[in-house]
C-alpha cells in the first residue's frame, strides 16, 4: 500500500519529462524484463493453460491500461487530486470480487457503496468547477481497470506465490511493451533530468512489479476483501508524497473528502456478505 501510494506522485514527475505514452511502455517494459531475469534465475515453470486467461486480463489491466490511463490523468490532475479518486479503489475491486465470487453482500453494502462513489463524483465535479474533467474520466477508467486487475490477481495467488502472478503477467506483455519502449523513446535521452528518470524507475520497478509481492500475497493470506481494506490509508501516503516532491498544497476541502470516501470504504468492505459457491459449468 505504501509503495502503491507513491505511483501517482511519481508518474506526475515523469509525464513532466517524458511522453505518457513512453512512460507507459517503458515502464511495463522494465518491470517485464526483470520479471523475466528473476523467473528465468529461479527456474520457474510455465504457469499451466489454465491460468493463462486470467494472466492475460491481470496483464491487460494492471501492466497496460492502469499505467496508461494514469499517465495521461496526472497530465492534467494533480497527484492529491488522483489520490482522492483512487480512495474509492477499495469499493471498485469489492464491487468486482463480489460479481466474480457469487457473493450476497448486505443492502447497507450497497448504500455505503454508491455513497463513496456519489463523494468521489462530487469531489471531481467541485475541483473542476462543475464538470468532470478529461483527467478525472482517465482516473476513473483507471480504478475501474484495477479493480478488474486486482480481483483476477487475487485469484491467482491461490494457484502460484503472488510474486510469480506479477512476474508471468509482465513477460506475457513483453511482446507489447518492448516494441512499444522502443517505439516511443524519447530521442532527447541526455536533455532529461535525472529525476523524471527515478521517478520512472520507481513506477516501473515499485509500483509495477515489487509492489505486487507483498499485495499479491497480502491478498492470498487475508483474502480480496479483508486486504483491500489496507487501501483505506493510501490516498493519505498519495498526499504526504505529493506534497513534498511535487509541492502540491494540501488543502483541508482535500483531506475531508478523502476522510469521507474513506469512511464510506470502511462500512462497504465490512458489510458484505459471506460468497456462495460458484456454481461449475
Amino acid at each position: 500500500m505504501a509503495i502503491f501510494g507513491g505511483t501517482l506522485p511519481a508518474t506526475r514527475i515523469a509525464v513532466s519529462a517524458i511522453d505518457p505514452m513512453a512512460v507507459t511502455a517503458l515502464r511495463t517494459a522494465i518491470a517485464g524484463l526483470a520479471s523475466l531475469a528473476l523467473l528465468i534465475v529461479l527456474r520457474r515453470p510455465f504457469p499451466p493453460r489454465k491460468l493463462w486467461f486470467q494472466l492475460i486480463v491481470g496483464m491487460l489491466c494492471v501492466g497496460i491500461m492502469f499505467p496508461f490511463l494514469t499517465a495521461f490523468a496526472v497530465k492534467t490532475v494533480d497527484a492529491s487530486h488522483g489520490g482522492v479518486v483512487f480512495g474509492a479503489m477499495p469499493i471498485a475491486t469489492a464491487l468486482v470480487a463480489v460479481l466474480i465470487t457469487h457473493e450476497r453482500p448486505k443492502p447497507l453494502f450497497w448504500i455505503a457503496s454508491i455513497a463513496g462513489a456519489a463523494l468521489v463524483v462530487a469531489f471531481a465535479l467541485r475541483q473542476g468547477g462543475g464538470a468532470l474533467s478529461a483527467g478525472d474520466l482517465l482516473l476513473f477508467a483507471a480504478v475501474a481497470v484495477s479493480a478488474i486487475g486486482y480481483v483476477f490477481s487475487g485469484r491467482l495467488t491461490t494457484q502460484m506465490p503472488g510474486w510469480e502472478v506479477i512476474s508471468w503477467a509482465l513477460v506475457i506483455a513483453l511482446p507489447i511493451s518492448l516494441p512499444a519502449a522502443v517505439l516511443t523513446m524519447p530521442a532527447d535521452l541526455a536533455q532529461i533530468a535525472p529525476k523524471p528518470w527515478l521517478a520512472l524507475l520507481y513506477v516501473a520497478l515499485f509500483s509495477q512489479w515489487i509492489g505486487f509481492f507483498a499485495w499479491n500475497a497480502g491478498l492470498a493470506m487475508g483474502g480480496i476483501a479483508r486486504v483491500s481494506q489496507m487501501q483505506l490509508l493510501q490516498p493519505f501516503v498519495t498526499f504526504a508524497l505529493a506534497a513534498f516532491f511535487n509541492g502540491e498544497t494540501i488543502t483541508w476541502q482535500i483531506v475531508l473528502f478523502a476522510l469521507a470516501v474513506v469512511a464510506t470504504v470502511a462500512i462497504s468492505t465490512r458489510s458484505r456478505g459471506r460468497a456462495t459457491p460458484a456454481v461449475e459449468g
